[in-house]
């Protein structure tokens, strides 16, 4: 469990599922998602059991909780890819910054072979690119029409990586 100023960042429950239903069929969510909104809450059944397998080795996932509500959640669903997803009410406030601020460090320590971590988004999603820069993420590369969403649209996705911190190297302590 994470708390942060405005956040609880916790694992998931089964009493997740209403919240995360909800986002997950509203198209504004999804439009730059993997896949197009949830038509049935069996398809956000099995995301939620995904998110609950924190012990998988390459999951370090986090519901975002504002006000005891779940608007969300951050963290890395395939090590070490790091995503997001919020709720359309909670746009433009911040949170997605102060989820992955928190979540970052803990993503770093927990995969701690990798070298980076990294990120993935339609080049479309502007605001989702300038977090990612803003979070210190470098631009990697655009590859375009790599991704086909809903069976009918050829999409762009610009790749992102975080690398880890080195610490000062004994030299450079003086």
């Amino acid at each position: 469990m994470i708390r942060t100023e405005r956040l609880l960042l916790r694992r998931a429950v089964p009493g997740d599922l209403d919240a995360f239903h909800e986002i997950m069929t509203d198209a504004r969510v999804m439009r730059y998602w993997s896949r197009p909104p949830h038509t049935a809450v069996d398809e956000t059944r099995r995301f939620l059991a995904h998110m609950m397998q924190c012990n998988a080795p390459d999951v370090d996932e986090y519901v975002v909780e504002y006000e005891g509500r779940c608007i969300g959640k951050a963290g890395c669903w395939r090590a070490p890819e790091v995503g997001y997803l919020l709720h359309p009410d909670h746009w433009g406030k911040g949170f997605a910054a102060e989820a992955l601020q928190a979540v970052i460090p803990r993503c770093f320590a927990k995969f701690a072979d990798a070298p980076a971590l990294t990120a993935e988004c339609d080049p479309r999603n502007r605001a989702s690119v300038a977090l990612l820069r803003r979070l210190g993420f470098r631009h990697l590369k655009t590859v375009e029409k790599d991704f086909l969403y809903g069976e009918s649209e050829w999409c762009d996705t610009s790749y992102f990586a975080l690398p880890r911190l080195q610490p000062p190297a004994p030299d450079d302590m003086r």
